[in-house]
C-alpha cells in the first residue's frame, strides 16, 4: 500500500525558512512533486524532480528561493524554503507520479499525502 506522509510545516517569519519532508512507503516513484493549496485557490504546482535527482522544475513563484531533491535509499523527497513570503502561506502536499516526464499538473500524479501546513507572518 502507497503511503506518502509530509512532516515540517509550521509557522515562520517573513525571510524565514522552513524544510518540508514527504517519506514514501510502498515503492519508489518515478517523478515526485509538492504542491500548495491556500484557502479558496486552487491547488497550484511548487516543484517537481526526477527520479535520478537529475531533473528538476520549479513554479515561477519560488524558483531562487527553494530547492527540491530526493533520496531514494530513504524514500525521502525534501522541499527546502528560504526568503519566505506570507503569500507562500498554504497547505503543502507531495505527490508522486509514475511518470517520467516532470509535470506540473496535478493529474498526473497518482498519490498523495495528507498535506503540512506553512504559514508566514508579515
Amino acid at each position: 500500500q502507497v503511503q506518502l506522509v509530509e512532516s515540517g510545516g509550521g509557522l515562520v517569519q517573513a525571510g524565514g525558512s522552513l524544510r518540508l519532508s514527504c517519506v514514501a512507503s510502498g515503492r519508489t516513484f518515478a517523478t515526485m512533486g509538492w504542491f500548495r493549496q491556500a484557502p479558496g485557490k486552487e491547488r497550484e504546482f511548487v516543484a517537481a524532480i526526477a527520479w535520478d535527482g537529475g531533473r528538476t522544475l520549479y513554479a515561477d513563484s519560488v524558483k531562487g528561493r527553494t530547492t527540491i531533491s530526493r533520496d531514494n535509499a530513504k524514500n525521502t523527497v525534501n522541499l527546502q524554503m528560504d526568503s519566505l513570503k506570507p503569500e507562500d502561506t498554504a497547505v503543502y502536499y507531495c505527490g508522486a507520479s509514475r511518470n517520467l516526464y516532470l509535470s506540473r499538473t496535478n493529474s498526473d500524479y497518482s498519490f498523495w499525502g495528507q498535506g503540512t501546513q506553512v504559514t508566514v507572518s508579515s
